[in-house]
């Protein structure tokens, strides 16, 4: 679950674990959201050692990239993206622990917390996640930022900081900015209004601003963060179904995040518009999509149908009659999200192992 940037747990994190256990935990979040092979180029490239033809052909495929040149320097720009939203949001984050758990504990808690979110990984340290935090504008707003970051993903980040015009952009930029944008309004606006006046989550909470906080953190988190700030086990079951939907979308190519991406989505999207109109190219922002795109996207999204299928039906033979929490599970595992209506603790052996296989093939 960690090296998987997943978070679903059998424990709770900041009860059962030593501080170096929770440092493991650390460490294998942060290997696993960065990738291994990105380590492995910068451990090569520290130690001067030369990376090979066979290697950097495996490190373009894991950064989607087309070309093997500038990989290193693309490698780097990673790590030092990386370091630099986590140092940003540890110091944001331990304004509110600090002054709450002391000096030792709030900063451990702030690292954490900002790497668990970065990486999209989903583990908190409360067995409540950050429900206590729910109205506090630093948690509501900077921790669903860290993650929007790091799902946005590393191409698309060194895209911005070199291109930094909307005309100069490539089109996987554009498609993840639009798509992003699209579906992080729609998941919030969605959750506020079917939440709003439920007692179990934002009807609970006094104040509006403690509401639009609230609606703001849940409607974001499904995009493979795994935290939230109410009790997710009381959502609607519409809200539930919303939920899993945005879980198998996810976040962006070689990001944090996990999900089927949101260029799949909108590919997916494109195509079948393509096809009802009777046309055999797509287009998007004045630039053609080619068919092996196309037929990359079909045939990912046909495997996930399929695996997530299989993982459902696995997972429901050990729990008669709880098809939505196991569906949700399924599709928390396989988006590497880490959300759960309860399941988790209650599988038998072969959901465990279902879900284990899930995450690892969904990341």
């Amino acid at each position: 679950s960690a090296v998987t940037v997943t978070g679903l747990s059998l424990i709770e994190t900041g009860q059962a674990l030593t501080v170096w256990g929770q440092g493991v935990v650390l460490a294998l979040i942060q290997l696993g959201g960065l990738g291994l092979m990105t380590f492995a180029a910068l451990i090569l490239s520290a130690l001067g050692l030369p990376i090979g033809m066979p290697q950097r052909v495996i490190l373009r495929e894991d950064l989607n990239q087309t070309s093997i040149a500038n990989l290193l320097l693309l490698v780097r720009l990673i790590l030092k993206a990386a370091l630099i939203c986590e140092a940003a949001g540890t110091a944001l984050l331990a304004l509110v622990f600090v002054p709450d758990l002391g000096w030792g504990a709030g900063l451990w808690a702030a690292a954490f917390t900002t790497v668990s979110a970065f990486n999209n990984a989903g583990f908190a340290l409360w067995p409540d996640s950050l429900s206590r935090w729910v109205a506090d504008p630093i948690v509501a707003l900077a921790v669903p930022a860290m993650w929007l970051i790091g799902g946005l993903g590393f191409i698309v980040i060194a895209d911005l900081l070199e291109k930094r015009r909307w005309q100069a952009l490539t089109l996987h930029t554009r498609l993840m900015l639009v798509g992003s944008l699209a579906l992080s309004l729609f998941g919030i606006l969605a959750f506020g209004a079917l939440e709003w006046t439920n007692s179990g989550t934002l009807g609970a909470l006094d104040g509006a601003w403690a509401r639009i906080a609230a609606a703001i953190f849940q409607g974001l988190t499904p995009r493979t963060a795994g935290f939230n700030t109410v009790d997710v086990t009381r959502m609607h079951d519409a809200t539930a179904f919303l939920t899993i939907a945005l879980m198998v979308i996810g976040g962006g190519s070689t990001s944090t995040a996990g999900g089927i991406k949101v260029t799949s989505a909108i590919v997916l999207v494109l195509a079948t518009v393509a096809f009802f109109r009777r046309r055999d190219t797509l287009h998007a922002f004045g630039r053609s999509i080619g068919v092996e795109e196309v037929l990359k996207v079909m045939a990912l999204t046909t495997v996930s149908t399929l695996v997530i299928v299989l993982g459902v039906f696995v997972v429901t033979l050990g729990r008669d009659g709880a098809f939505l929490d196991s569906f949700f599970e399924v599709a928390s595992a396989f988006g590497t999200v880490g959300l759960t209506l309860g399941a988790t603790a209650e599988l038998d052996t072969a959901g465990r192992i279902a879900i284990m296989v899930l995450m690892f093939v969904g990341r």
